[in-house]
């Protein structure tokens, strides 16, 4: 699969090499200048904001080249090289005009004659192909002699000859027509012996082209291909050389440089990130190393831009919040990153303060049903855990009437740390330092994901795009993140204001009170930013090409962005997965190679609204359709030391055999699936949170989402290499491990000769998540009629068809081992062809359960077993459109939609065993 692309990669093409009459020709010798494409971008979009690029690409030049100013002519001083002149006894006789019959030219023409060479085209008659295709006369005669000569596309005269009284001979070349040359050629005579050289010629290359196409058309190169790869490697040596190679201290320098200097999206330092990991794709030996650019929509901070002040009677301040932190490194280049949300409304509003503790709307709901007015007050509230979508707070604000929503980080939440695979020996760690700011994204991800101005399609230049003002996917109120620091000071604002809020609203010594607002202070909050509506990102890509099913692909994809440092938030999974990169690479360059296609993607604009990795389904969403196997993604990829994995129930049973080899570093006699089952881990299911939304959710390509969890400063500046040195894994294990956890998966992935996918867990997952659907609709119904108002028994009854084709769809597994041990391990060619189509339907299985029209009011969404509901990012929320139809109250959409899905489910059964 080629991704879509506006520009093309720089080529270096090598200048031809010249023949000796173009080299002994006279003139210059600039046949040598050639035209070189290059790759112009496109920085029509940046802004003189904050930390934008407002300059050319630097590969990019005004200035022609001296190959674009050649373009189209010939090299100066070329002549084309003379073969034959109309004036004969120039080129083949002497000075002696009384020459005879035996002269050297009479002997020339005859020789030529007999050799069938044309010469026709002299007295400036050329060849409409330029020039014939010369061999060496050095050749034996039989070669020489064949006729290699393309037939002519117009008519040619004939060439008499005569001569004077003096006996000089001369030459007529008249455009007279004889028969059999109307077009530029003589047609053999019936029964001639040239009529029978040309049938024997035709029929000896289709014969020829016979044969070739029967070798290519039996697969035997590509089959040869793969036998001779996995004869030359061993699997489980290449297993133990991934795993062995895998370096945390190469891990951890590579870290430390991507967290020299900020990089939020499309600013310098994104910018400089993308270079440099463009150059490591290259350098580490991957193949089709890609950049491709989109526009998108992005906002910034500005300098004075923002506020959030106490105002006193008469309109004065009478407090303002620091709102930026302390400069946790002030040597580092640039400078820290505004606190702000990014996707933010601007705005300058003022309104009472009220506390609505986590920002839910049942949270809303509670101060209305107090009776507190809250149309055009300011919402004070914080988050919940770092999983959360904070833009749901806005949103549930923006629905309640609220102006303005500020958010602080709570640190006294708790957090869990049970069975940590590291030892530690810090479980009171912070979430985050008292002036930490934890920034977000607000924009309306559960509504629109990706470029909120082109919903449904990749945002390149040649495409529509929406009016800000147009899209579903931003908030309308302002918004802008507190420290606690400054929290602190608000809420002993309110106290003796309002109600005391209820148990459960604060995890703080001492009661907090709701404020009024009647009488609580009044807050200004400013936030005035730089929108910028083409702002271009960059995503790189890079492959190693399989031999067998080059098509196919698995892919694994990190983003790169962040709205601070990163250094575990974003920059984990990226140096992670250039380690995998360079272990893979180092495994290529001895020869290897995988089955299927293995893609790395390197993502933009993730940190905003999962954009660069959306973009990039959306521009290619048929290919990978049909021929994305798998997606590993590797985003907060080492934030604590918990081993999490959530994914597609396919996934179940790979990812145990995957940790039962992975050794813990402290005890090389424990493996990571001893500390997995201790702590009864289980592959969860996919949320909202990262790059694989687009995959699993928009196209269905199978994805698995790896990381080890805990407690960070998430979004702060605080998440920088000092943090992760000090408190986060001192000696990198965590990230080696994980190295080593995605590298031995991918090699499962890519070589086994049949997909390690489970299918039959997919089949009980259905049936337990189809349970809990019926148990939820009941609660939903409030009156135990749900089983009047919503018949779930189609879908029972197509996922009871899963489950029988996912076992006899197993069945052929075996039958395909007993031949092969039969066969004393050889596959016949034929056997190959079926075993990779069985792994293409397996694969396929999950892009069959998708609706093209998608969500009603959601159509980017449109798998019918997994995606978000409106109001919520819990992956457990399986079969979105049903619950969508539920919720609205509307039990008869809801039946309608069910039975879709029923029928979907199905389908995609039959095809399974197809």
């Amino acid at each position: 699969m080629a991704p879509g692309r506006d520009q093309q990669d720089d080529l270096t093409l090598v200048p031809p090499i010249p023949t000796y009459e173009e080299a002994v020709a006279g003139g210059s010798s600039d046949w040598q200048q050639r035209d070189l494409p290059r790759s112009p971008i496109d920085d029509s979009g940046a802004t003189e904001g904050h930390s934008l690029l407002n300059s050319r690409h630097p590969y990019d030049s005004s200035t022609p080249t001296p190959s674009q100013n050649a373009r189209g002519r010939r090299p100066a001083g070329y002549r084309a090289p003379t073969v034959e002149t109309d004036d004969e006894s120039n080129l083949f006789s002497s000075d002696d005009s009384d020459s005879d019959s035996d002269s050297e030219t009479n002997h020339v023409r005859r020789e030529m004659q007999e050799m069938e060479i044309d010469d026709s085209h002299v007295a400036g008659n050329r060849s409409s192909w330029g020039k014939r295709i010369g061999l060496s006369l050095s050749l034996p005669q039989w070669r020489w002699r064949w006729k290699w000569k393309l037939p002519r596309l117009r008519g040619r005269g004939r060439t008499t000859v005569s001569t004077d009284a003096n006996g000089t001979e001369t030459s007529n070349n008249a455009e007279s027509e004889t028969p059999g040359t109307r077009f530029g050629y003589i047609i053999p005579k019936l029964g001639s012996t040239a009529l029978f050289l040309l049938v024997g010629r035709i029929l000896a290359i289709l014969i020829v082209l016979g044969f070739l196409w029967l070798i290519f058309a039996s697969d035997m190169f590509s089959g040869m291909a793969r036998k001779m790869n996995q004869g030359m490697f061993d699997p489980n040596e290449v297993a133990i050389f991934v795993k062995e190679m895998m370096n945390g201290e190469r891990i951890r320098d590579q870290l430390r440089e991507y967290t020299r200097f900020a990089h939020l999206a499309g600013t310098e330092g994104d910018y400089a990130l993308m270079l440099d990991t463009e150059r490591l794709f290259t350098k580490y030996g991957l193949d089709e190393v890609q950049r491709d650019p989109y526009a998108v929509y992005l906002n910034y901070p500005t300098r004075d831009g923002r506020a959030v002040e106490i105002i006193g009677d008469g309109g004065k301040t009478t407090w303002k919040a620091e709102l930026e932190e302390e400069d946790v490194n002030p040597d580092k280049p640039g400078r820290q990153t505004f606190a702000f949300h990014a996707h933010s409304k601007a705005g300058d509003v003022k309104g009472p303060l009220l506390y609505a503790n986590y920002g839910r709307r049942e949270d809303f709901k509670w101060l209305q049903d107090q009776g507190f007015d809250t149309k055009g007050a300011i919402a004070l509230v914080r988050y919940g855990d770092r999983t959360e979508d904070i833009s749901l707070k806005v949103k549930a604000a923006e629905e309640a009437g609220f102006a303005g929503c500020i958010m602080y980080n709570d640190p006294y939440l708790n957090v869990e740390v049970s069975v940590p695979v590291i030892p530690n020996d810090r479980p009171d760690w912070p979430n985050m330092p008292g002036d930490g700011v934890r920034r977000g994204s607000v924009s309306f991800r559960n509504w629109v994901v990706g470029d909120v101005l082109t919903p449904g399609w990749g945002s390149k230049d040649n495409m529509p795009r929406m009016k800000v003002a147009q899209t579903a996917g931003l908030p309308k109120i302002p918004s802008l993140p507190l420290s606690i620091r400054d929290a602190q000071f608000l809420l002993t604002q309110l106290r003796d204001h309002g109600k005391k809020t209820p148990e459960g609203w604060s995890h703080t010594t001492g009661s907090l009170f709701t404020g009024d607002p009647k009488s609580s202070p009044v807050v200004r909050l400013k936030n005035l930013q730089d929108e910028v509506e083409k702002q271009l990102i960059w995503n790189i890509y890079g492959r190693i090409t399989g031999v067998e099913q080059e098509e196919k692909k698995i892919m694994i994809g990190s983003h790169r962005d962040a709205l601070g440092f990163g250094a575990a938030g974003s920059q984990s999974g990226t140096a992670v997965m250039l380690e995998v990169i360079r272990v893979f690479g180092n495994l290529a360059a001895k020869g290897w190679r995988p089955s299927r296609t293995i893609e790395f993607m390197s993502w933009d604009g993730s940190d905003y609204n999962l954009i660069g990795s959306t973009e990039f389904v959306e521009q290619n969403d048929d290919a990978l359709r049909k021929d994305a196997f798998a997606y590993i993604n590797l985003g907060a990829a080492v934030t604590g030391n918990v081993f999490r994995a959530a994914g597609s129930p396919v996934f179940s049973s790979i990812i145990r055999q995957v940790l039962a080899i992975v050794d813990v570093p402290q005890n090389d006699s424990v493996r990571m699936l001893d500390l997995w089952d201790a702590r009864k881990g289980e592959l969860e299911t996919l949320g909202m949170t990262s790059d694989y939304v687009a995959f699993q959710d928009i196209v269905g390509t199978s994805s698995i989402d790896l990381h080890f969890d805990g407690p960070y400063p998430i979004h702060s500046n605080y998440d920088d290499g000092h943090w992760i040195d000090l408190l986060g894994a001192p000696d990198f294990p965590q990230h080696q491990m994980l190295a080593q956890v995605v590298g031995l998966l991918i090699l499962e992935l890519s070589n086994r000769p049949i997909m390690p996918f489970d299918m039959t867990s997919y089949a009980e997952k259905l049936d337990m998540w189809i349970r809990d659907l019926e148990s939820w609709a009941v609660r939903a119904a409030g009156d135990g009629t749900s089983h009047q108002k919503l018949k779930l028994d189609g879908v029972k009854e197509a996922i009871n068809e899963v489950s029988m084709a996912a076992r006899e769809f197993k069945k052929w597994e075996q039958t395909w081992e007993n031949q092969i041990v039969s066969a004393n391990g050889w596959e016949p060619n034929g056997l190959g062809k079926s075993r990779c189509e069985y792994n293409s339907r397996m694969a396929e299985f999950e892009s069959n359960l998708l609706d093209e029209a998608g969500i009603p009011g959601r159509a980017q969404f449109k798998h019918v077993i997994f995606g978000p509901q409106k109001w919520s990012t819990d992956g457990k929320d399986y079969f979105p459109s049903i619950r969508d139809a539920v919720t609205s109250g509307n039990w008869t959409l809801a039946q309608i939609t069910a039975d879709k899905v029923a029928k979907i489910i199905k389908d995609a059964a039959k095809n399974l065993n197809s």
